[in-house]
């Protein structure tokens, strides 16, 4: 990492959100990346940030639940102008990639019948599992190194997950406790003087005690997703096994199909990842489902920057929250392995699928800035072609 120059004065606030509606547009490549940008664009080039309060809101954004890029976006608003700049700043951030799924997803309702764009998600299924499992591997190695004791809890949680088909909470927790209590052992500690951030608990707590009381699909969708991201460590991929779980075989919102191409549309548009299910709510409910979705998946992370940033110098550095994290992100790592199998199992139906996503992953682990967006495109073409001569 370079030198950052001095802060500067802080730049107007419209300067600051226009920054971040223009990354929101047009930044590509995954959380990494857009928050690389950042780090390039408002400490180094502007002097916008300090390095500190950067390196601070990365840590905050590693430590706790939420899409990385939109958390450290949150808490660099925080750090400009308090709640008002966190809250102006998500807005800025997320809305242009809702925008763009809000659009895609209606002309998905419009034309998804139609045999081209059926031939083209042909193709993009099968890249979706690609990508999904280049995901895992690059979350297992910044991860688990090697450490044994996380990678066996990467193990434990890819067969978990793809033997049941499903995402359970009760193995994250137990994956951040089982490497909370290896981190105690080494350092000879005791338990007592510990305490995780209990925002994602609550947040269960109260999705628990609700969830029999709501009715109609909104509610439903409200709940869900709120918990989702509650509970989403990792890259912006860590998601898909949870969302497969409740939104394929719990609630049967969308079929197999269905949701292959909603992480593909999250992959064919700039900003979060995570925006993925502002295209399974409009699927669901329309307009309102799309915003009910992407608001839930998006309030535990804004609740937690508001809530952490003030005390995040005292407790970030902290090594035993550091090795719970590490326990539960090593555990959303091996679910995201096992949700490839999990969908390959059901998508890859013929040998053209396969040869698709063998040369995707080709593509990806030997092009290592290959964009996303282009290996997505160039697959449904591909579909397109085999399905024209087939």
């Amino acid at each position: 990492m370079t030198d950052a120059p001095a802060p500067a004065p802080p730049p107007p606030l419209r300067d600051f959100l226009l920054y971040f509606l223009r990354l929101g547009t047009f930044g590509f490549g995954g959380p990494i990346a857009l928050a690389g940008a950042m780090q390039k664009d408002l400490v180094e080039r502007r002097g916008w940030i300090s390095k500190e309060d950067y390196l601070e809101g990365l840590a905050l954004a590693q430590l706790s639940p939420g899409p990385l890029a939109a958390q450290l976006a949150m808490y660099l608003g925080w750090v400009r102008a308090g709640r008002l700049g966190a809250t102006l700043v998500a807005g800025a951030f997320i809305l242009p990639s809702l925008v763009m799924v809000l659009a895609l997803s209606a002309a998905y309702v419009r034309f998804g019948g139609l045999p081209w764009m059926q031939a083209a998600f042909y193709g993009v299924g099968a890249a979706v599992i690609a990508l999904v499992a280049r995901s895992a591997l690059k979350l297992a190695r910044t991860t688990v190194g090697r450490d044994p004791v996380l990678l066996a809890l990467l193990l434990v949680s890819g067969v978990i997950t793809a033997a049941t088909e499903t995402e359970h909470l009760w193995v994250f927790a137990a994956c951040g406790a089982i490497a909370f209590a290896a981190h105690e052992r080494r350092s000879g500690a005791t338990m007592a003087s510990f305490a995780v951030p209990a925002l994602p608990a609550a947040l269960t707590g109260v999705v628990a005690a609700v969830s029999d009381a709501g009715r109609g699909e909104l509610w439903r969708l409200a709940l869900y997703f709120t918990e989702a991201g509650a509970f989403v460590f990792g890259s912006g991929l860590a998601i898909v096994p949870f969302l497969h779980g409740g939104v394929v075989d719990d609630y049967h919102w969308l079929n197999e199909r269905q949701f292959l191409d909603a992480v593909a549309v999250a992959m064919l548009t700039p900003g979060p990842v995570v925006i993925t299910v502002a295209f399974i709510g409009y699927l669901v409910a329309g307009l309102a489902g799309a915003l009910v979705a992407a608001g839930g998946v998006f309030l535990p992370p804004y609740l937690v920057v508001i809530a952490l940033a003030p005390s995040m110098r005292r407790w970030s550095r902290d090594p035993r929250v550091k090795a719970f994290v590490s326990g539960v992100t090593s555990a959303a790592a091996g679910a995201i392995g096992g949700a490839v199998v999990v969908l390959a199992r059901r998508s890859l139906v013929d040998a053209p699928t396969v040869l698709i996503a063998l040369a995707t992953l080709a593509v990806l682990l030997r092009v290592k800035k290959a964009p996303e967006p282009l290996v997505i495109a160039a697959a449904g073409v591909v579909g397109l072609l085999l399905r024209r001569v087939t």
